[in-house]
């Protein structure tokens, strides 16, 4: 049996309780009537008889005339009334009793509704003891006490409080980690910028003491990696604060690959490193040309700090209902496993990332691919290798 059915039963028991009352009050009037008209029928042929003997035989015949339905109506009233009697002259108490009746049935009438008022109210200061005392565990932090629910009136309540809790909590949970990841964020930020100036300050110390052209290379890399480092960092943000606004048009796969891999030819030449794009004609995915070319470049970037000189880095993509798929992936030797789980989060740089690596690259890679409906995952190729596979939804 629920809860709800307990409940109406013990509200319906009082009810009960009255109907009961006031059908055995009206049964006992109708009996007490009943037995006021006997009386009075018994004493009137009684004073008859007494007074005329001789009628006692006609008197009976008309008695039993009389229980037997005939010669009622209006005839006997109005037969009475032409002698100047009453029907109140005849009621033998019968009025006062009757107000007695009432009246008891007036006050079960009373003591019903007090008693379902009384049980209704306790129940909902109860239930709202219960709420409150929830809500007071939840404000000093006590999120793991389990609300008890009923089948009440207070049902849709209960569930709504407990929604706005679990919210409440999420929300907490996920501010105290951001909190958590910003006081990270901020800490890999100081140390990068402060390994960058450390650099430029010794290479600028060390111009002064000799050939100044011998550290200009140095300088103007680490200029340029602080550049791309305050571009990614601004980037980032405007992501985490969701201001960063991407267009929505066709991107042709094989056109956003081969803009990226031209982007970084000179880094390309550079490691004596070749990029294979195959053209498979137009396959296309709903996002934004400038970023996902951009996310494409720190992809193969990574892919070419892992490659050996001499070594091809493979990309290949096709299509189905659902989704468009591009690989990337390199001839090295792969990732290690450890590092497999924590590749996609910020400053982390693997056992085997090289020392011109931030650990940013392919966090923003996977920022913007999210962004557009995808995502991307690495794995290490079965022979040798490192592979990134990336999927942009059609819905």
């Amino acid at each position: 049996m629920t809860q709800t059915s307990k409940n109406r039963i013990k509200v319906l028991i009082p009810i009960l309780i009255c109907l009961i009352g006031m059908v055995g009050i009206l049964v006992y009037g109708i009996n007490h009537y009943r037995q006021l008209s006997f009386q009075h029928i018994s004493n009137l042929c009684q004073t008859i008889i007494e007074s005329h003997q001789e009628a006692e035989e006609e008197v009976l015949s008309s008695l039993k005339e009389y229980s037997e339905g005939a010669n009622q109506g209006e005839k006997g009233e109005e037969f009475l009334l032409k002698y100047g009697y009453r029907i109140s002259d005849f009621d033998g108490g019968f009025q006062s009793g009757f107000i007695f009746l009432t009246l008891m049935v007036f006050l079960l009438i009373v003591v019903s509704f007090m008693i379902f008022y009384w049980h209704t109210d306790r129940y909902n200061r109860r239930r709202i003891e219960e709420l409150t005392d929830y809500l007071e565990c939840v404000n000093i932090g006590k999120f793991d006490r389990i609300i008890q629910s009923k089948e009440d009136t207070f049902s849709q309540l209960e569930d709504e409080i407990y929604k706005t809790v679990t919210t409440l909590r999420q929300t907490r949970d996920t501010a105290v980690k951001t909190k958590e990841n910003y006081a990270d964020n901020l800490a890999n930020i100081a140390h990068q910028l402060k390994t960058k100036i450390t650099t430029l300050s010794l290479a600028l110390q060390l111009s002064k003491k000799s050939d100044f052209a011998i550290y200009v290379q140095q300088m103007e890399s680490q200029l340029e990696s602080l550049t791309w480092l305050e571009e990614a960092l601004l980037t980032l943000s405007k992501i985490d604060a969701g201001v960063l606004q991407l267009e929505c048009s066709k991107v042709d796969v094989y056109t956003a690959l081969t803009l990226a891999a031209e982007n970084l030819n000179e880094l390309l030449v550079e490691s004596a490193v070749t990029v294979e794009i195959p053209d498979k004609g137009c396959i296309e995915i709903d996002g934004d040309m400038e970023w996902t070319m951009e996310a494409f470049i720190n992809v193969i970037k990574n892919c070419i700090e892992h490659s050996a000189p001499g070594s091809v880095i493979h990309c290949d993509y096709s299509a189905n209902p659902l989704y468009t798929e591009i690989l990337i992936w390199d001839e090295g030797k792969g990732f290690k496993e450890e590092d497999i789980p924590h590749l996609f989060e910020r400053f982390y740089k693997g056992k085997e990332t090289s020392e011109k690596g931030i650990g940013i690259g392919l966090s923003l890679a996977r920022s913007i691919f999210e962004m557009q409906n995808g995502n991307i995952t690495a794995r290490n190729m079965q022979k040798s290798g490192a592979c990134f596979e990336i999927r942009v939804y059609s819905h």
